[in-house]
């Protein structure tokens, strides 16, 4: 039976003579992540192999910042002064059973997916970047395109080795401990020491993902609070994954579609005949439809393909006419090949042949979309690497010319771009408000996302550096829109150290949400050692500022 008091122990295993980089030089590529933010400095970079490693640097008790892959979009892995603690040589891989797998936190993606397909399995929730880290993953409650169906990171986690702050190692397996009915959870070091940690009491948005903070919720599970809370409660060494098989095949399609509306109709229709599907629990009938995912780029994107030969390259042709775009991906019985699927297209004008790949044809072709797609049909490897190219080929374009003006223009002119989610039934409403909110400060941006999740990417592209502090308040505002719509304002990037998402962080549960966070926070960290600095401000010495939120990072 589950219960909220659990036992901590003393690190097993081998201690190894791990390497450490102090030289400039080597520490020097480690002061940066992918959101580029100015300043990251580190005395050394550590690169433990095992739990007693972990634990041994801990007890050094000095501030430490863990990081994977570096691909962090909120300046979450840029070192401001601490030990950079890297996973990379963390790497295990387990087959527990032949639907589970444990997998150490450097572990990266596209690795761990190349090792499940070699025994006929995969993990749905991989995000649009597979050269993230597991670790990263599970640090962010990342998610991706596929979240409407198969969930987040959290969904797909059964338990967790963490190396807390103290050196003890807290081993958990979901439903193994969950929150008190006051709200807490006990736990026990291998010394007696009583730990007593709060459950915050704020609602958190009722949206398909989030990655805001910490969880919280009524008897809540202990695994589920260390997912999504960035590295700083404890360091992820180990982690149990659930993973499916077979691997469905997929019918992908690039839809560009006149407008927004008639995107948002399109897509509105391929969810609800989705949900249709699964509630009947039967997805192997003829009239089956079951989209995995649905993404959008808007007008000004299609501008961005355009302009960069990006559609005429990868093969996926724009016509004049489009004002926005769709790329759906539905998922089929492992069995469906590329001439089965041939065999149902040359039926699609007879109404009695009935097939799951028809069915999602049909619903285009009532939308008036099925001539304009270009279809990418199960088997065709390489027409789907090219269609995630194209998706891909967005956000490249965008950051290649916020680049190109920085090193022209002005240094000051950097990313801009919101990572806010609203229920489906909100998205349209959503969009007319982001855009009221960017054209009124002038801005030029493009938004594209997720739109099966209502989850969506507004970046400004700055011409010069006087529309930085536009942009910045544009996404202040964007974000309080999301959740005044019932949305969240972080919803896949997670919090880290940048001063807008902090800033949403204390609009979306406000300032007593975040001294519950801090409170949690203190309870296993106390020290405050563990990435100082990231989803909380610190003050000069390094300590988290009770009460506060906002940046350190300007």
């Amino acid at each position: 039976m589950s219960v909220s008091t659990i036992h901590t122990r003393s690190a097993r295993g081998e201690a190894t003579n791990f390497r450490v980089c102090r030289a400039p030089e080597d520490v020097e590529p480690w002061t940066e992540d992918a959101a580029h933010y100015p300043g990251g400095a580190t005395p050394a970079v550590l690169f433990p192999q095992t739990e007693l490693d972990v634990a041994s640097i801990v007890r050094q008790g000095k501030p430490v910042l863990v990081v994977g892959s570096q691909s962090s979009l909120t300046g979450g892995a840029t070192p401001r002064g601490e030990q950079v603690v890297s996973t990379a040589r963390m790497r295990e891989f387990v087959a527990v059973s032949n639907d589970r797998v444990r997998v150490g936190p450097g572990l990266v993606l596209a690795e761990m997916c190349a090792d499940l397909a070699n025994r006929g399995c995969w993990y749905p929730p991989v995000p649009t970047y597979d050269g993230a880290t597991v670790g990263g993953t599970v640090a962010t409650n990342a998610a991706g395109a596929s979240t409407f169906k198969h969930g987040s990171t959290r969904d797909w986690v059964e338990a967790l080795t963490v190396v807390l702050a103290d050196g003890e190692v807290l081993e958990v397996e979901r439903g193994q401990a969950v929150a008190s009915a006051d709200g807490c959870f006990t736990i026990v070091s291998s010394g007696d020491r009583v730990t007593s940690v709060p459950v915050p009491n704020y609602t958190m948005p009722d949206v398909a993902k989030r990655s805001a903070g910490y969880h919280a919720q009524p008897s809540m599970d202990l695994v589920d609070l260390f997912i999504g809370s960035e590295g700083t409660l404890g360091i992820v060494v180990s982690v149990e994954l659930r993973v499916a098989s077979p691997r469905p095949a997929v019918f992908a399609g690039f839809v560009p579609m006149a407008d927004d509306a008639a995107a948002i109709a399109l897509v509105a229709e391929l969810r609800d005949a989705a949900r249709a599907t699964w509630a009947r629990g039967d997805r192997a009938g003829v009239d089956e439809v079951d989209i995995a995912a649905v993404e959008y780029i808007d007008r000004r994107c299609i501008e961005l393909l355009r302009a960069d030969g990006a559609d005429r390259r990868l093969g996926f042709p724009l016509p004049e006419s489009a004002g926005a775009a769709v790329i759906f991906q539905a998922e089929l019985d492992p069995s469906y090949d590329r001439p089965r699927a041939y065999e149902d297209l040359a039926a699609i004008e007879d109404a009695s042949v009935r097939t799951p790949l028809l069915s999602v044809c049909r619903i285009l072709a009532a939308h008036g979309a099925f001539e304009n797609c270009t279809p990418v049909l199960p088997g065709e490897s390489d027409r789907l690497a090219a269609l995630f190219g194209l998706r891909e080929a967005v956000p490249e374009a965008v950051n290649r010319r916020i680049g190109e003006r920085s090193r022209t223009i002005d240094p000051s002119i950097t990313k801009s771009s919101g990572d806010v989610i609203v229920p489906f039934e909100r998205f349209a409403d959503s969009l007319t408000r982001y855009r009221e909110i960017l054209g009124t400060r002038g801005l030029d941006h493009a938004i594209w996302g997720h739109i099966s999740d209502g989850n969506v990417h507004p970046n400004v592209l700055p011409a010069g550096p006087e529309d930085m502090k536009r942009a910045r308040e544009a996404q202040l505002e964007i974000g309080a829109a999301a959740i005044a719509l019932g949305g969240c304002p972080l919803s896949e990037h997670g919090v880290g150290r940048n001063p807008v998402k902090q800033a949403l962080l204390a609009e979306l549960y406000g300032e007593d949400g975040i001294e519950q966070m801090r409170a949690v926070k203190r309870a296993l960290d106390p020290g405050g050692l563990l990435a100082p600095g990231v989803v909380f401000s610190v003050d000069r010495a390094g300590r988290d500022v009770p009460g506060r939120s906002g940046g350190t990072v300007s």
